[in-house]
């Protein structure tokens, strides 16, 4: 006897309920899947994190849908989607991409769905109404929810190509990307010199903020910084999307900065923005890679332990360098520190004053100071270190106080768990 709608309905609920109890490994499975199959989705951590915000809500309101009857017509696109929209926008990615994750990643969701209904074994009748009622329901919502994201999509669109700074940032990506530039033609267009010694800067919001206040916070910060360092003329303010914004100080002829300063500046400007810098440098070229040394702090600094507000990449250029490669990185400090590489509260204690040590010089009395210690037990404590590494904290000073350095940074996260 066919299967009646009521019962169709009853069954689909039993499988969204069932579904649902896995919900975190859903969702991770179908954004998984999302970023192998679609490579421009990956590698932007604010993009990957809005991904996934907006798979886990999609999938929770698809098997609420499911589970309750709900008509698709009666439910709002949801708030992360949209918010993934306008980030997708924002990074200049075309409207395919989004159309084609929810394509894929609504076959990634039936595919559940379809696994649980067969492991319910209901009769022939019942199982063939229940699947369709789950394709016509979630193609339904599918749809719906696409044609909206369109609009939004379209609309931050309009806006973000409305603003003035949308057109400074075309300028100042193809600068970036090494394209033949003609500095008579691209200084004005961008209303700022190429010819002079620039510091680039990354800075953002850890937490999303409202509509343009989170960049109007950014600028003036930024614009802090310039006037703390009598900047000759305006810095060049770049947002890259409304909480992250890429910058110039103009620096004329100087070729250098006081980076306590610059500390200071941050920390007193606005307590709660991130801010990452490269190091001075002149002419097109060190615009570039200035910029470039920015954002590979800024790797650095999204994973680092330390939660400092400023880091500035002539500080930690061999850890943001090694980050690329984070296997290899916590290897090398393995090989670098040995036994004295191990997530405890005694061996954290030895490579303080180890890293100590070497920063004043090899000075016991100094460490002592530093540390308010009695200079025998530095002396204890040094040779502890050595015994424990099986060598003397001299031999590969160099490499020692590098992967010193990125324990510093990096924390557990590149040392051996302490049953190691």
């Amino acid at each position: 006897m066919a299967a009646g709608n009521s019962d169709a309905a009853k069954q689909l609920s039993a499988v969204a309920a069932n579904v649902e109890s896995h919900l975190p490994e859903v969702s991770r499975d179908v954004w998984l899947y999302l970023t192998a199959e679609i490579p421009p989705l990956r590698g932007d951590e604010a993009i990957v994190e809005a991904l996934q915000a907006s798979v886990m809500e999609n999938v929770t309101t698809l098997l609420h849908i499911f589970e309750n009857d709900i008509p698709p017509g009666d439910i709002e696109a949801p708030v992360a989607a949209k918010e993934y929209a306008k980030r997708l926008t924002q990074r200049n990615m075309p409207i395919t991409a989004l159309v084609r994750a929810y394509r894929i990643g609504h076959w990634r969701f039936l595919q559940w769905c379809l696994q649980e209904l067969d492991r319910q074994e209901a009769d022939g009748d019942l199982c063939a109404a229940t699947n369709l009622r789950m394709l016509r329901v979630s193609f339904s919502y599918i749809d719906r929810v696409t044609e909206r994201l369109i609009e939004v999509h379209q609309m931050e669109r309009d806006r973000w190509l409305l603003a003035q700074t949308a057109v400074r940032a075309a300028r100042v990506r193809d600068i970036l990307a090494e394209k033949e530039v003609d500095l008579d033609w691209a200084e004005p267009a961008l209303g700022y010199r190429l010819r002079q010694h620039h510091l680039g800067l990354v800075a953002w919001l850890p937490e999303p903020t409202r509509g343009d206040v989170g960049l109007a916070r950014l600028d003036r910060l930024t614009t802090k910084i310039a006037e703390e360092f009598e900047c000759p003329a305006r810095p060049l303010f770049v947002p890259r999307d409304e909480i992250v914004s890429w910058a110039w100080l103009p620096l004329g002829s100087h070729s250098d900065v006081c980076w306590e300063r610059l500390s200071s500046v941050v920390e007193n400007g606005d307590p709660s923005v991130r801010v990452c810098a490269g190091r001075v440098a002149p002419g097109i070229e060190g615009f570039r890679s200035t910029h470039r040394q920015a954002l590979c702090a800024q790797e650095l600094a999204s994973v680092a332990i330390s939660g400092a507000q400023l880091t500035a990449y002539s500080h930690v250029a061999p850890i943001a360098l090694m980050c690329t490669h984070f296997e290899d990185l916590r290897a090398w400090v393995w090989s670098a520190l040995g036994p004295l590489a191990v997530d405890d509260e005694r061996s954290a204690r030895l490579r303080e004053t180890v890293q100590i040590f070497l920063a004043t010089g090899s000075s016991y009395a100094g460490t002592a100071s530093s540390q308010i210690l009695h200079k025998n037990t530095v002396q204890y404590r040094i040779r502890k270190a050595e015994k424990i590494m099986g060598r003397t904290v001299q031999e590969g000073r160099t490499d020692l106080e590098v992967a010193l350095l990125a324990v510093e940074y990096l924390g557990s996260a590149v040392l051996r768990t302490g049953s190691a």
